[in-house]
């Protein structure tokens, strides 16, 4: 991994606006609501960490945030406008991207698609747009086979390559939906490092996972089991007995 050296983000918030803001709201699908009454305010800067097991509900919040799904109740706002009304400013990353692997595309064409939404339907790519590809790839180490077509590429290895291509958004907001999936150890430690020098930059973090540990630095999480079993720091979140609610299972001391 490279050093990064980050600057500020421009935001038309101010500083104690919301990034998101949530108010009762229901997520679903169709008519079928997964999890009612959510209710959250997230600032820049703020990682909130989604936990639950499959079919909880966290992918749903995410695609409803990014405005992939509407809302079936309640109010939210993301960046101060509907979700998915901000396309330049807010960067999803889904649990299974989807890639198309009958066209000859490399590592590099793929995260060069995160710029895209700045440069519109004419606008050539600059230099600027080549550099921050290039250090977007060399932040998850997609730089090591950036020449290789996706489908040569190993799970591990295109999720590097996907997490580029939300990173050269150069997001206010970024929803990740599992992004530690398939990867090594070596990997996780990168993803954290990343959302770290993120958040620092004052960056919002909503991350969907499993793993308790993924919560250690969470300014918030939220427990979900098609219902919210907790919200809230993680110390209080994370009580064996909201834990054992939501998993089944006691976390080990």
């Amino acid at each position: 991994m490279s050093s990064h050296t980050s600057t500020s983000i421009r935001t038309d918030m101010t500083a104690s606006a919301a990034t998101i803001s949530a108010s009762h709201l229901d997520v679903g699908h169709g008519l079928h609501s997964v999890v009612r009454d959510i209710s959250m305010q997230v600032h820049a800067g703020d990682l909130i960490v989604l936990i639950g097991t499959n079919g909880s509900g966290k992918s749903t919040l995410i695609k409803t945030l990014a405005g992939m799904i509407a809302p079936l109740h309640g109010d939210v706002t993301v960046l101060g406008n509907r979700p998915g009304g901000t396309p330049r400013r807010v960067a999803y990353l889904p649990q299974h991207p989807v890639s198309s692997h009958t066209l000859p595309l490399r590592a590099r064409d793929i995260v060069a698609m995160g710029r895209y939404a700045h440069l519109g339907l004419f606008r050539r790519a600059t230099r600027a747009d080549h550099d921050i590809v290039d250090d977007s790839m060399s932040r998850t180490g997609a730089n090591e086979f950036a020449e290789l077509p996706l489908r040569e590429l190993s799970g591990g290895q295109q999720q590097r390559t996907h997490l580029a291509q939300v990173l050269s958004r150069q997001a206010e907001v970024l929803l990740l939906d599992e992004p530690t999936a398939g990867l090594d150890l070596s990997g996780k430690h990168a993803i954290s490092e990343i959302i770290t020098a993120e958040r620092a930059r004052g960056v919002t973090v909503v991350l969907a996972t499993h793993d308790l540990q993924d919560a250690e630095s969470a300014t918030a999480v939220m427990l979900l089991a098609q219902r919210v079993v907790a919200y809230g720091p993680p110390a209080h979140a994370l009580s064996d007995t909201n834990v054992r609610e939501c998993f089944g299972f006691t976390q080990p001391h």
